[in-house]
């Protein structure tokens, strides 16, 4: 297992660069819409430069008002031509994985995953050339989902060794209807990163593992011996911290 990645918004990175400098952390980079458009290549590369250390890293893509699966084709316009971009700054610090949401909500489609994939395929076919070329995975992550179909069925039909899923305790935790034992027998062999972070099963709190109610044990155990990349989504360095101690309790 590769040393867990953390969590960190581009918009804060300077603010825990000490931190991160300091611990030599692994990172997952979340670059919102503004940072894209506002980013420049002399930016990605100072921030190439304060990672002088050699860490691996892995990003995730924007995703507020985005949908890969969108009926509106200028929405699914848009969330590519974002995707791209992201790509474009991925071109240069070469992460092993970026981060994208499914797209999915049952309530919005109707029930409709046929409908939800044919668009999520014309999104997808465009660019998983690109992360072909450039050897990065992409990795989709459940959000509202209430059980794994849909995921499982977009694997499936992309069958690509450059996309996999994303699996997030926390909106596991809210949202499924599904236990874990099933998500896991359905979508285990495409998991390649796991977002670790827990909540109390009423919001998306980003506590530290263990501090809430997902069964961390459990998941460990239905995964035993899965070489995926492990990424903590806590929202503040003590939590990091603590979520990093227990982890090494969690994954002898």
């Amino acid at each position: 297992m590769i040393k867990p990645h953390i969590h960190v918004p581009y918009t804060r990175f300077y603010e825990y660069l000490d931190i991160i400098q300091r611990e030599k952390l692994n990172l997952e980079i979340y670059f919102d819409a503004k940072s894209l458009d506002e980013i420049t290549e002399k930016e990605v590369l100072k921030l190439k430069e304060n990672l002088n250390y050699g860490p691996s890293l892995s990003f995730h893509g924007p995703f507020m008002d985005l949908s890969p699966g969108a009926v509106d084709y200028k929405i699914r316009e848009l969330t590519i031509e974002r995707f791209k971009q992201v790509f474009q700054i991925a071109e240069i610090l070469k992460p092993l994985t970026i981060v994208f949401h499914s797209g999915y909500d049952k309530w919005k489609y109707a029930f409709k995953i046929d409908l939800w994939l044919k668009q999520s395929l014309i999104t997808w076919e465009q660019i998983l050339p690109i992360a072909e070329k450039l050897k990065i995975k992409i990795a989709i992550e459940n959000i509202f989902e209430e059980e794994p179909q849909n995921l499982k069925t977009l694997m499936e039909k992309i069958s690509s060794p450059y996309m996999g899923i994303c699996f997030d305790t926390g909106h596991f935790n809210l949202f499924s209807k599904t236990e874990l034992d099933e998500w896991i027998s359905v979508i285990g062999e495409h998991i390649i990163e796991f977002h670790l972070h827990d909540n109390r099963g009423f919001k998306d709190e980003h506590l530290a593992i263990g501090s809430g109610c997902f069964d961390f044990k459990k998941l460990f155990k239905l995964m035993d011996g899965n070489d995926c990349l492990h990424t903590i989504e806590a929202h503040n360095p003590p939590e990091v911290f603590k979520s990093l101690e227990k982890l090494k309790e969690l994954i002898k």
